[in-house]
C-alpha cells in the first residue's frame, strides 16, 4: 500500500455492475418444457458460451452452478413457482434480462450475449438443448412455465438446480491468544450511557447513544494528519461487501465479516495491533438478499458480544472466548427477512429491526431480553389505516440501520424505509404510514410516541435508511432536543425529539431533477435523485463543535420503469425496475457538511464516484470517510479541504472509528468494496496511527 496522487480515478459514469438477475428474479422461477413446445430451444454451444458470460459476470454472486450467494439461487423449488406467474416464455425472460441488466449499465452487453446467458440459466434447468441456437425469433415459441416437476418441485431433469434446504452446522471458535493485560470486554449500562464522553473507547455503534460518530479525541489534528499511516492490516479472508462498524473496548476490537459460502466471521482482535485473540466462524442456513452478504457489525455489553444474521437469527457471544451463548430465531428468512444491521443495547434490551423490504413483508423493531434471547416487545411498521384494503400486511417499512436512544425521554428513534411495491403503488393506496419514516418509541412498551413521514405514498424507493443522529439546535433563544436523518429523497430532515414535528429540511444536498416525484412509467422515466438517494445506508457525523451534519451522498440519474407487481411468497416485490442512464449519465459522490443551525449547506466536496459507506468526526477538526476507488480521506471540518488520503486497494465503503490504546490515538476502517455499486472487493481491517514523535509532539 501506498498514499498516491496517481491511483486511477474513474471517469463520471458508472462501471458496469456485474450481472446481477436479483430484479429479474423477484419475478422468476425454475424452468422446464411444457407439453406445448418441443425440446430444443437452445444449442450446447450456445449455453456454454453463456456459461462463460455467466461466470465473469454472474457467478460472484449467484454461484456457477446457480445455488446463489449474495444474490439469489437460480434453480429450485421457489425459482420454479414464481417463474410461472411472470415470464412463461424465453422472450420475455430474455427482455427483462437485456433491459435491466447489468443493473448499473443495462443493455451493455451483445444481444447475442444476452441470449447465451438465457440459455445458460434456461440449460441449467431442464430445457433439453437441441440443434437451433436461442434467437429473438424463436425465444417466444419457447415455453418456461407449466412443466412437470419431481417431488422435490424442481423441474424433472434439471441439471444443475439449488439445494435450497441448507442446514447451519454449528459455530466454531479458534483461540490464538490472550486478551490484552487489563483488558475489561464486561462494559456496563453506566459505560453506554456515559460514551460520548469516553474517548478512549468506541463502545456502541454509533459511538454513542446519539449515533453521532463524534469522538472527543484530537491527538490527531488538521496539522498533523497529513503524518497518519498504517499500523496493521487485518485480512479476515472473507473477501465480499464490506459494511462493519468495530466497537473497540479496552484495547479489544470486535468485527463481523460478510457473509461468504454461508459462513460469516466475528473476530476479537487487539486494537493495536491487529493481532487476532479469537474467531468464531457462524454458520448460516438459507437466506434471501436484495444489497449483497453484509453485517453492519456487534454491540458489546454485559460480557456479550450481540449480532444478528441474514438467516434471521439474534446470536449472543462470551466476549471474552467467543463461545455461543444463545441464538434465536427473530423472523423468517424463507419470506425475504433478513437481518443485517448491529444491534443496540440498552438496560438489558438487544433491540434489532429488520431487512428485506424488496420482498411482500412488514418491517419490525424488536426487543429481547439481553440474558435469555427472549422477546420482550416488537412493534410492526406499517398503520393498517394509512393502507389499501390488507396491503399493510406486507407493506415494506423495514428498519435497516441501528436506531438512536433518547435515555432520558426513554425514546428509541430510528428511521424506516420504502413501502412494498417499491416503485408501484396501485394496490396500497394511502399514506402508507410509517415507511420512510424518523420514528420514535417508547422503550419500555415499544409503543408508538410520534413519527414524522419524509415522503408519503413512495413509488421511489425514496425511503429513510441512514441512521438517526440525536443533537440539540436552538431557536428563539431556546434549546431543542432534536433528531436528524439524511434522507434518499436528498434533504436532511431535523424533528423535535419531543414531539415528531419538524423543525426544518435543509437545502438539497444532491441534484434534484424537476421531475422527482413523477410517477414511474411502462416506458419509463429519468430522473435525480436514483433509487440509491440522496442518502444511502451510509452512518452520517456530527460535530458539537462545528454544528455541522456530515453526510455521504451521491448523484445517480436513473430511469424508473414500473409493471403491475404479483404477490409470490417468497420473491422479490419491486413492481418495477430502475437502472442508471447510460451513456454519460450523471454518477458521481459528495462529502456534504449540513449547518443543522440553518439547514444550509456550509460545504460540498465532490467525488467521482458515488459515496457509500459512513462518516467520523472528531475534536482534532477532522472528518473522516472513505470512497469506492480505495481512498481513505481525511478534510479539515471546518473549511472542507481535503488534508490526507491514502489508497487501500478495496473500496472503503465501511464507517470508520477511532480510539486510544496507551495514550496514542488510532483510526481503523474496513476495507472491502461494496455490492450494490461494484466497488473493488477486498477482505482488510486497517489501522492507522501517528508516527510517535509526531503524536508526542502533540
Amino acid at each position: 500500500m501506498a498514499q498516491s496522487d496517481d491511483s486511477v480515478r474513474p471517469s463520471n459514469r458508472a462501471r458496469p455492475l456485474k450481472i446481477i438477475l436479483s430484479i429479474l428474479f423477484a419475478y422468476a422461477g425454475s424452468f422446464g418444457v411444457s407439453d406445448a413446445a418441443a425440446a430444443g430451444g437452445y444449442t450446447p454451444a450456445q449455453a456454454a458460451r453463456g456459461a462463460s458470460i455467466f461466470a465473469a459476470n454472474c457467478a460472484s454472486c449467484h454461484a456457477q452452478n446457480l445455488t446463489g450467494g449474495a444474490g439469489p439461487a437460480l434453480a429450485g423449488p421457489a425459482f420454479h413457482t414464481s417463474i410461472q406467474a411472470n415470464y412463461k416464455t424465453a422472450a420475455r425472460l430474455n427482455d427483462f434480462i437485456s433491459k435491466q441488466m447489468p443493473l448499473n449499465a443495462p443493455g451493455s452487453l451483445s444481444q447475442q450475449n444476452y441470449l447465451a446467458v438465457t440459455a445458460y440459466v434456461i440449460s441449467k434447468n431442464g430445457y433439453a438443448p437441441g440443434s437451433t441456437a436461442l434467437s429473438t425469433a424463436s425465444a417466444p415459441q419457447i415455453q418456461l412455465a407449466n412443466v412437470k416437476v419431481d417431488e422435490n418441485g424442481s423441474p424433472a431433469g434439471a441439471s444443475g438446480q439449488a439445494d435450497e434446504i441448507v442446514r447451519a452446522a454449528p459455530p466454531s471458535t479458534e483461540t490464538f491468544g490472550p486478551m490484552p493485560s487489563g483488558a475489561d470486554v464486561d462494559i456496563s449500562d453506566d459505560m453506554m450511557g456515559a460514551a460520548e464522553s469516553d474517548g478512549k473507547n468506541w463502545l456502541l455503534g454509533g459511538k454513542s447513544y446519539a449515533n453521532d460518530r463524534y469522538s472527543s479525541l484530537d491527538q490527531i489534528t488538521s496539522a498533523n494528519v497529513a503524518s497518519l499511516a498504517p499500523v496493521a492490516v487485518v485480512q479476515t479472508g472473507m473477501t465480499a461487501s464490506f459494511e462493519t462498524t468495530p466497537v473497540v473496548v479496552h484495547g479489544v476490537m470486535f468485527v463481523t465479516t460478510p457473509v461468504v459460502e454461508h459462513k460469516m466471521k466475528i473476530i476479537a482482535l487487539d486494537a493495536a495491533t491487529g493481532a487476532r485473540i479469537w474467531e468464531t466462524t457462524y454458520n448460516l442456513g438459507a437466506f434471501k438478499i436484495c444489497c449483497g452478504p453484509v453485517n453492519r457489525g456487534v454491540a458489546v455489553a454485559y460480557g456479550k458480544v450481540y449480532f444478528v444474521t441474514l438467516d434471521d437469527k439474534l446470536v449472543a457471544l462470551d466476549a471474552k472466548t467467543g463461545e455461543q451463548v444463545f441464538a434465536t430465531t427473530v423472523a423468517d428468512p424463507s419470506v425475504g427477512y433478513s437481518e443485517t444491521l448491529a444491534p443496540q443495547v440498552y438496560k438489558q434490551q438487544v433491540i434489532i429491526g429488520s431487512a428485506g423490504g424488496e420482498w411482500a413483508i412488514r418491517g419490525f423493531v424488536a426487543s429481547y431480553d439481553a440474558t435469555t434471547g427472549k422477546q420482550r416487545w416488537r412493534w410492526d411498521s406499517t398503520d393498517p389505516a394509512s393502507f389499501a384494503g390488507d396491503s399493510y400486511k406486507s407493506g415494506g417499512g423495514m428498519v435497516w440501520t441501528t436506531p438512536a436512544i433518547d435515555a432520558e425521554r426513554n425514546l428509541i428513534v430510528f428511521s424506516t424505509g420504502n413501502p412494498n411495491p417499491d416503485l408501484y403503488g396501485d394496490k396500497r393506496k394511502g399514506d402508507n404510514l410509517y415507511t420512510d419514516s424518523i420514528v420514535g418509541l417508547d422503550l419500555t412498551s415499544g409503543k408508538l410516541r410520534w413519527a414524522y413521514q419524509e415522503v408519503k405514498h413512495d413509488v421511489w424507493d425514496y425511503d429513510a435508511v441512514s441512521p438517526v443522529v440525536l443533537f440539540d439546535v436552538h431557536q428563539d433563544g431556546k434549546t431543542i432536543p432534536a433528531a436528524g436523518e439524511a434522507g434518499k429523497v436528498g434533504w436532511f430532515f431535523i424533528v423535535n425529539r419531543e414531539t415528531g414535528a419538524l423543525i426544518r429540511k435543509s437545502d438539497p444536498y444532491v441534484a434534484f431533477s424537476p421531475n422527482m416525484f413523477s410517477q414511474p412509467t411502462k416506458k419509463g422515466v429519468d430522473m435525480l435523485p436514483g433509487a440509491n438517494g440522496g442518502a444511502e445506508w451510509s452512518p452520517p457525523a456530527y460535530s458539537p463543535a462545528t454544528h455541522d451534519v456530515y453526510v455521504l451522498a451521491m448523484d445517480q440519474l436513473m430511469t424508473f420503469t414500473t409493471q403491475p407487481a404479483t404477490n409470490t411468497k417468497g420473491a422479490l416485490r419491486l413492481g418495477s425496475a430502475f437502472a442508471n442512464v447510460k451513456p454519460h449519465g450523471l454518477q458521481d459522490g459528495r462529502l456534504v457538511a449540513i449547518d443543522t443551525e440553518t439547514g444550509k449547506i456550509a460545504w460540498t466536496k465532490t467525488t467521482p464516484q458515488p459515496l457509500i459507506g459512513g462518516a467520523l468526526a472528531t475534536a482534532g477538526n477532522l472528518v473522516f470517510m472513505g470512497e469506492g476507488n480505495g481512498n481513505f480521506d481525511a478534510f479539515d471540518a471546518k473549511s472542507g479541504d481535503a488534508l490526507w488520503h491514502y489508497n487501500l486497494g478495496a473500496g472503503v465503503n465501511a464507517p470508520p472509528v477511532t480510539y486510544e490504546v496507551d495514550g496514542q490515538q488510532y483510526i481503523a476502517v474496513a476495507a472491502g468494496g461494496n455490492f450494490q455499486l461494484t466497488y473493488p472487493l477486498g477482505d482488510a481491517i486497517v489501522i492507522f496511527k501517528l508516527p510517535k514523535a509526531v503524536a508526542e509532539s502533540k
